[in-house]
Order: C-alpha cells, then structure tokens, then sequence
C-alpha cells in the first residue's frame, strides 16, 4: 500500500491498529484539520464509518455503539472547540464504564500560543474522565515514532476495553497538507513492521489481568448463603450482554432468593422465576417491607433509579455484598462489608455450586405480593381509555417482540419503566444513561444502539430529552436509521412536580415546570420521521408496531403534567392496597 504522504501514512496507521484491536464503527464530524483521519476511516477495510455533523450528538451516538456493542466506537473531530462538545458523552461514558475512542485532531506546537485559529490546549482536555490520554506529536517517517504510534493505539484500543472501561483519549496534531496532496517523505526507508504492521493482528497484543473474583472470598459468601434463608438478590444497571440473567436465575434458584431486577439491569426481562419488578410498590406497603427485611443482600449492577427500595436496603441491617465487574463502587451509604471484583457470570456460577435450597416460603412471599400489585394494576389500567404515564411506559414494553432493544430516558421515563414494566416472558436489551443520569444526547445514544444491533429498536423519552437532542434526528435522516421514538410529552420537566420545589417557590413553572409549547409533528416533518400521536392504549400499540416494521417513527404522547403527580400516587396506593396484609407465601 503507498501512501500520498506522512499524514496519510500517519493517520492509515493509526486508524489500521484500532481496526485490527476490534474497533468497527468510526464516527467522524466535519471539520479541515481532520481530514486524514476521515480519509482513513473511509478507506479501513473493516471499519463503518458514520458521518455526523454535530460534535456533541456523534460523542453519544458512539456511547450507544459502545453500550449495546461493548465494543468501543471511534469518534473523530477538527482542532478547536469541536473536541470539547464530546465532554458529557466522555463523562457519561466514564461513569457508566462504556468503552469508547476518542481522537481530537490538533494544530502542530509551532501554531499554539500565538494567536493561530482553532487552536486551543487539547491536551488532557477530558481530565479524570479519560481513562488514558496520549498525544501522538507530529507525523513523521521515522522507524521508531510510527513504531510507537502503533504501539500506542493498540495500547488505547485495550485500555478502552479493560476494566474500568471508559473512554480514552488520542490527540493527533497534523501540519499541512491535510489532503492526500502527494509528496515524497522517504517511505522506502520504512520496515514493513512500521508500514503494515502485524497484519490481523494489533502491532502489541495486550493481554487484560484476569477477571475471575477471588475464590477464597466467594466461598465464605457461599457459606454465609448456606447458612442464611433470608437473603435477597439486588441487580441494578448493567449493560454486559454476557447470560448474566441466565447466571442469576440459577443463583436463585441455588440460594432460594428472589431477585430484585431494575428495568436496565439486563436481568428483568428474560429473567428467572424468581425476579421481582414491582418491588418499589412492595417495598411501599409497609407491613410488606417490615415483615421481610432480608438478613442477606447479594448486589450486582449499579445503583438503583428508586430511593424507596435503597433507603429500605440501607435500614434493614442486612449483610450485604457487593459484586462488582468494573470495579465500581455503588455503596454511598457503606452498607457494604465485602466488595468482590470481578466477572459477575462467574460469582454467580461459583456461589452456586453445592447449594440447592430451591425456592421455598421466603421467595413464594416475594412472588405472591407482586402478583397481588400487578393484578391491580392491570386492573387499573383495564378500567382507563387514557394514556397515563405509567401506561405508556407499560404498553411500551409489552408491546416489544422478543430481541428488541430499549433506550430509557433519564427522568420519569426510566422511573415509569422500573415501576410499571415488569417482565413479561420475552427476552429484551435495555439500556439507560445511568452514570450521570443526564438526559443529554439520548436520541442520539438510542440511534448508536440501533446501528449496533439486529433488532429493532425503540426510545422512550420525555419531551425535554427529546427537544435537547432533536439534532440527533439529523443523523437518522442522513444515514436512513430505524428508530421508534416514543415521546411523553407533559410540556415541560414533569419529575419536578414530584419534588418539594414545587410546592415551595412562586417562580416554579417558570424555572423548573418549563413549558415549552412545541408542536412535535414539526420536529418529525424536518427530519423526515413519520409521525404518529395516538390517544389511547390501542393507538399506541399500532402505533409502535408500525414503527417495529422498520423506518424513522416519532410516537408522541400527550399527557397532563399537573394530574401526573396525583395519578402515580392513586396508582401506588392501589397497588400497595392490594398487597394486603399477609400471609404472602
């Protein structure tokens, strides 16, 4: 292969090693500084490349390649501020440990500091949040640099993919010509190792430390298990797609202990026969929660989206462990006595040979007070024609085939999921911006998903994630993507309502209610989206099985934000009441 010249060799080389370290989608703005970069892309064999014109919703559309895939995303932008706007997707990406690249073109040495555009300090510009961080200077034909470059992309393809994953950060500084304008730079002089570098293979293969958690400490849970009937099993967010549900199912059905499954924490649905979905309204009736505080709590996935049931956790004096594949901490009340690191799947396995307690009176009690609530809150939805929030979030789940994936918004949406969406007998991918819990650059982290799966896939959104991200349509418009999105639209910031500002501040509806009064069948028109606004349960339903047959659908919804509040309360109470007063076994 010849190269035009040493940018061209640079960038091919640099984007070349990404590939062969498992990378295969780039995302790549515009911008001129750049460009050898975007050229690379184009021409890597092996490589997806996606063209996104908003710096800010490519970061996330990346984040969503890199949640349902696992597998880091490249994504590309010109020197200046360009790279900035990547910042809440490298944030979130941190947090929620997704693996992502990101590279920052750059202005070589000799233009900084005086005075030459778009040159701005690039260096480190992600700080804490960036997993590794390298300047790769400027390109030259030299043996040992471009040995180095390779070198150090493969190193930043495996520190993205490594536990703690997250994103990592490559500054790339290029002197003119950008274009692959053709001038002699001496690459005869070059090995084929630094030309080609180990064909299929990365030019260093760095082999990860191993994940397996430490036996010793797995055993004496084992033997606390053994010892202990009262325990629970708590599974919050995680986004690994590794038969974790499979693995905790069987764990379950070892120890006798039900699972508390979050709507996102890929155990839920297509779960065992022991997972719990309504345990926020269980965990709300109050002789419920006091007559089965657990002695024992095994925790997995992040953190809960419910304060209830974490604030019942934290009271009950329960043993709890906390497994943990990333090395994150979820514990901010320390109730945690033992945090063992490592693959989950294998805890799971480990903890439950030998043991074969089968689900007996203190499981059945857990199943037979959800089954109380969710007969009444099906009993309420069968007596209503309206499309309450909860309800959306209902229909929205069970109208998905098995296979599909879900985006959950941050906010009511992904509260309305968890607290009304039980499973249901299919197995889905469901995902959420759980790390900050921002709901910045969902459309775009829904479409990143979509483009990294088989099946099809559906947002479900409030309307201000909605209108932060509508630019996000543009790259389904562009790329001809299918997506359902779902919107609730309660004009303006409906979790509000829930929080005492609102009954404390005359400026209320001005500074957090924030009405917007946007007609969303515009937003639709512009990018091209067929657009649908149903009115009750059975239009919805037809609604998104239109939008499951593929193409670019914006489902909106509307609902009455000041009722909102009311109506999850008469909602949870009913539910609650139903629950009753025991026996539950």
């Amino acid at each position: 292969m010849s190269d035009a010249n040493v940018n061209q060799l640079w960038a091919r080389v640099l984007v070349e090693e990404l590939v062969r370290g498992g990378v295969r989608h780039a995302v790549v703005c515009p911008g001129s500084r750049s460009t050898p970069l975007a050229l690379a892309c184009q021409q890597t064999e092996g490589l997806k490349t996606w063209s996104v014109i908003d710096e800010r919703s490519a970061g996330f559309f990346a984040l969503g390649i890199g949640k349902r895939s696992r597998t880091p995303a490249v994504v590309i932008a010109t020197s200046g501020t360009a790279g900035a706007h990547f910042y809440p997707a490298v944030i979130e990406a941190s947090l929620s440990n997704v693996p992502m690249l990101v590279l920052t073109a750059d202005r070589p040495p000799e233009l900084h500091g005086w005075g030459a555009p778009q040159t701005v300090p690039q260096a480190r510009l992600f700080g804490e949040f960036a997993r590794f961080f390298a300047d790769t200077a400027v390109p030259e034909a030299n043996e040992a640099v471009l040995a180095h470059l390779r070198a150090t992309a493969a190193r930043a393809v495996s520190m993205a993919r490594r536990a703690p994953r997250g994103a990592v950060h490559l500054n790339v500084p290029f002197r003119e010509p950008l274009a692959p304008t053709p001038e002699p730079f001496g690459e005869e002089r070059l090995s084929a190792l630094v030309r080609q570098g180990r064909p299929g293979v990365p030019m260093t293969h760095i082999h990860p430390p191993s994940r397996s958690p430490d036996l010793q400490a797995l055993e004496r849970v084992r033997q606390g298990i053994a010892a202990t009937e009262r325990g629970l099993i708590v599974c919050g967010p995680r986004d690994e797609e590794d038969g974790f549900a499979q693995a905790i199912a069987a764990l379950s059905q070892a120890t006798g202990y039900p699972i508390l499954a979050e709507a996102a924490s890929q155990a839920r649905y297509g779960g065992g026969a022991a997972t719990i979905s309504l345990y926020d309204v269980l965990l709300r009736h109050a002789p419920f929660a006091q007559s089965h505080r657990p002695e024992l709590v095994l925790r997995f996935g992040g953190g809960l989206t419910p304060k209830r049931p974490q604030q019942w956790l934290d009271s009950a004096g329960a043993r709890t462990i906390l497994f943990s594949d990333e090395g994150a901490l979820f514990d901010p009340s320390h109730r945690a006595e033992q945090v063992i690191e490592g693959s989950a799947v294998t805890a799971c396995e480990v903890l439950a040979q030998g043991l074969s307690r089968g689900l007996g009176a203190w499981a059945r009690g857990f199943l037979h007070a959800e089954q109380l609530a969710r007969n009444a809150m099906e009993g309420v939805f069968a007596e209503q024609s309206e499309l309450s929030e909860p309800r959306i979030a209902h229909e929205v789940v069970a109208s998905l085939p098995t296979g599909a994936n879900l985006f959950v918004s941050s906010s009511m949406p992904i509260r309305d999921v968890d607290a009304f969406a039980p499973a249901r007998g299919v197995t889905l991918r469901t995902l959420s911006s759980r790390g900050a819990n921002g709901i910045d650059g969902i459309i775009s982290s829904a479409l990143g998903m979509a483009v990294a799966s088989e099946g099809p896939s559906v947002l479900l959104s409030g309307d201000l994630a909605f209108l932060h991200d509508v630019g996000g349509l543009l790259t389904a418009h562009r790329h001809r993507l299918s997506l359902t999105v779902v919107v609730v639209n309660n004009d303006g910031g409906g979790i509000f309502s829930f929080l005492p500002i609102a009954h404390a501040s005359e400026h209320f509806e001005a500074l957090f209610g924030t009405p917007h009064g946007i007609d969303l069948s515009h937003a639709a028109a512009l990018y091209g989206a067929r657009f649908h606004r149903p009115t009750t349960p059975a239009g919805l339903r037809a609604a998104l099985a239109e939008g499951l047959r593929g193409g670019l659908h914006v489902v909106e919804v509307q609902t009455d934000r000041t009722g909102n509040v009311e109506h999850h309360q008469r909602l949870f109470t009913r539910m609650a009441a139903a629950v009753g007063e025991g026996p539950w076994a």
